[in-house]
């Protein structure tokens, strides 16, 4: 969740589900696992957030399978991936203070170098961007580990997918490897 943390935030409201595509801050504090984000004011989810049990899906790694790695003919593409769902009680971040200390979380993990320049930026264009926000942050009540690792293939075809991943230039694709490679010394 902290490696791959762009993910997915959903709501429902009136039975129909919302979602946003945001950076989390993942942190452990007391024993549990906070997420920390926010919505521009405008995002009609802003306004959802607040008394409801958001689901957080982080969807990475992944990568496709080729049935070219596989034993017989008679197979179709897949794909592997890892993902967390994570459920919880949000709360809103409301104070300028509290949104300040959000931002400059944010900003140390995403792009500590442009701290700086945030802090040299005049007060009241910082606290117009601050107020064009809605900070939440949601306290994980259940978290659910999804994977799929091409556990039901044999070794030969297990080996094939591992070095055909391995193969690749995207890194995310090799994580897939390198997870099915720690999935087979289990």
């Amino acid at each position: 969740m902290q490696r791959y943390s762009f993910a997915t935030i959903v709501t429902v409201s009136n039975s129909i589900p919302s979602a946003t595509h945001l950076p989390f801050l993942v942190k452990e504090q007391d024993d549990k696992i906070i997420l920390l984000s926010h919505f521009a004011k405008a995002n009609p989810q802003a306004n959802e957030i607040a008394g409801c049990t958001p689901l957080v899906i982080f969807s990475e790694p992944h990568a496709y399978i080729s049935p070219k790695n596989y034993e017989t003919e008679k197979n179709v593409p897949t794909w592997n991936y890892i993902a967390v769902h994570a459920y919880g009680d949000a709360v809103l971040i409301q104070s300028a203070e509290e949104k300040a200390a959000l931002l400059e979380q944010t900003i140390q993990f995403y792009d500590a170098e442009y701290l700086k320049q945030w802090n040299g930026l005049p007060q009241d264009y910082k606290l117009k961007m601050m107020n064009g926000i809605t900070g939440f942050q949601i306290t994980v009540t259940d978290l659910q580990g999804k994977k799929k690792l091409s556990q039901n293939r044999s070794e030969i075809e297990k080996e094939h997918i591992i070095a055909d991943l391995d193969r690749s230039n995207d890194s995310v694709v090799k994580d897939i490897a390198e997870h099915m490679k720690d999935l087979k010394q289990q």
